[in-house]
């Protein structure tokens, strides 16, 4: 590999981080000491480099990647990279195009920290197995590359499998997971996380996102990283909330690669959205065949693998089911709720009033700490105001008491319990152990069946109701499961991968059985 900081930066590239640090050593010579010295300027700026960081020559002098021709080469930081590391801060986000290379730098930069470092903790979460393996690889190959008098130095390893690599020596290790692993994380000191692809973390990813969160220490570095995947989930909130919580936001688009281009085009067939694409972002014809050719590919798809701006990016992806911008908008100016209660799971805007009839939804669910929650709605019968909303992992006789209680709160409401699945039961604990009488009945028979022709007829109310008269909507949890509420592959309906739409069925059958109920002088 050769001697001192050799292996890609020559010149007065090599001078500068030299200078940096006054380090003038050889391979041979490096030891955990010197380790430390490199660690501790890894993000200067020496003016010999011509704006790159010590960590950016660092990574071209020593760590190597597969190339998509299948070659190994030395990591040169591209466009996108460079950009990241210009604006990049302790915690940050970036919503970017498919393939851009920012996972291989996350991996690089955490990399270098973890064998320069003492005492660091890093952790890759992937959204799957397969990518955890593959990000796995990418650091096997940085580790493989390093110079032997590293690997058999200070750098040595005294664990290097499938999920962790050990540097005893400098007390440091990297490890990554699957974000379906249910204790990712856990018990762990964290200097450095790494999540990717947020977007399609399985289960339940703001969850997740919170228990790894706990285990970083203070002032360890962040970077959550995702192609989108739709309006709504964890990803997209993340996104959103940015500006407040003190992330930095980073957005690349496609054209940042610069081998996303094919056969140029004849400049006379542009259409005004590519004339105005190429004014405004400066394409080539190149680059606009490449973008005709990946909307022929992928149809619907191309905003969403191959971002061009912040917004259209999540509303191409993920068919959504409800009119976006009647629930957007309403998101705007939901009210906070009155009132709190069981930790937040039952939240109230509207108490009961002296006179007035209501109605209690509930879509059961199975109960415990995992999986779908059971969801309730609190709707005035005769406006169809949201006056109360209840969401929590419970089933059985609790979830039983909690509806009734709740029911008799509000003047001994109309009881509307879906009885598919875990429903059946509910109902009858709530009728025989609770001894609530006033309960919905559909053709004589306790509760509400959904069917694969009731279902479509009720979320069609809902989203009339949300575009007709928001106002009635009350709850930013319910609007915000409206909105990750999409068209599936299979054609069906239902929560995006990772969201949930328990408050949507809920609202969904309290409006049906209200219409049904005033239809009918009930």
């Amino acid at each position: 590999m050769g001697d001192g900081i050799g292996g890609g930066v020559a010149g007065a590239e090599r001078a500068g981080v030299i200078e940096a640090q006054e380090l003038c050593v050889s391979w041979e010579d490096m030891d955990r000491e010197e380790l430390e010295r490199f660690g501790r300027i890894l993000d200067s700026r020496p003016e010999t480099l011509r704006g790159q960081t010590v960590g950016m020559a660092l990574a071209e002098a020593l760590l190597r990647v597969r190339t998509r021709e299948g070659l190994t080469a030395p990591l040169g930081a591209n466009a996108v990279q460079r950009a990241f590391e210009r604006r990049r801060g302790q915690r940050n986000i970036v919503l970017k195009a498919r393939q851009l290379g920012l996972t291989t730098w996350a991996a690089a930069r955490f990399f270098l920290k973890t064998i320069t470092q003492p005492g660091t903790l890093t952790l890759e979460v992937a959204h799957t197995q397969e990518a955890a393996e593959e990000i796995f690889r990418i650091v096997h190959r940085f580790l493989d590359w390093l110079p032997e008098e590293l690997r058999e130095g200070p750098l040595r390893t005294s664990r290097a499998n499938a999920r962790q690599i050990v540097f005893p020596e400098m007390d440091a290790q990297y490890r990554v997971v699957s974000a379906g692993e249910r204790n990712a994380g856990r018990g762990l000191t964290v200097q450095n996380l790494h999540c990717s692809e947020l977007a399609r973390w399985p289960g339940d990813p703001a969850e997740t996102l919170a228990g790894l969160r706990a285990a970083m220490a203070p002032g360890a570095e962040l970077i959550l990283e995702s192609t989108p995947d739709g309006v709504g989930g964890c990803f997209y909130d993340e996104w959103q909330k940015a500006g407040e919580t003190g992330m930095v936001r980073h957005f690349f688009p496609w054209w940042m690669e610069r081998r996303y281009r094919t056969a140029a085009v004849d400049e006379a067939s542009l259409s005004e959205e590519e004339r105005e694409l190429v004014a405004r972002q400066g394409l080539d014809r190149e680059q606009i065949g490449f973008r005709r050719e990946i909307r022929a590919n992928f149809r619907g798809l191309a905003r969403q693998e191959y971002a061009e701006d912040e917004e259209s990016c999540f509303r191409a992806s993920g068919d959504s089911v409800f009119e976006l911008a009647a629930v957007e908008a309403r998101l705007n100016d939901a009210p906070e709720p009155i009132e709190r209660r069981r930790n937040g799971e039952l939240e109230v805007w509207l108490p009961p009033l002296k006179g007035k009839e209501y109605v209690v939804a509930v879509d059961p669910a199975g109960g415990g700490s995992e999986g779908d929650y059971s969801a309730a709605e609190v709707l005035e019968l005769e406006t169809g105001l949201q006056c109360a909303e209840f969401a929590g992992h419970v089933g059985g006789l609790e979830l039983a008491k909690v509806i009734t209680d709740l029911a008799k709160e509000y003047n001994q409401a109309w009881l509307v319990v879906e009885r598919n699945n875990h429903g059946s039961g509910v109902l009858a604990l709530a009728e025989t152990v609770c001894g609530y009488k006033r309960i919905y009945r559909q053709a004589g028979q306790a509760g509400w069946l959904t069917t694969s022709i009731s279902r479509p007829a009720v979320l069609s109310r809902l989203d009339a109701g949300l575009v007709e008269q928001p106002e009635r909507f009350m709850s930013r949890r319910l609007l915000g499961e409206c909105r990750s509420f999409v068209r599936l592959a299979n054609g069906s309906t239902g929560a995006r991968s990772g969201t949930h739409d328990d408050r949507v069925m809920a609202m969904a059958i309290g409006l049906a059985a209200r219409a049904e109920m005033l239809k009918s002088s009930f």
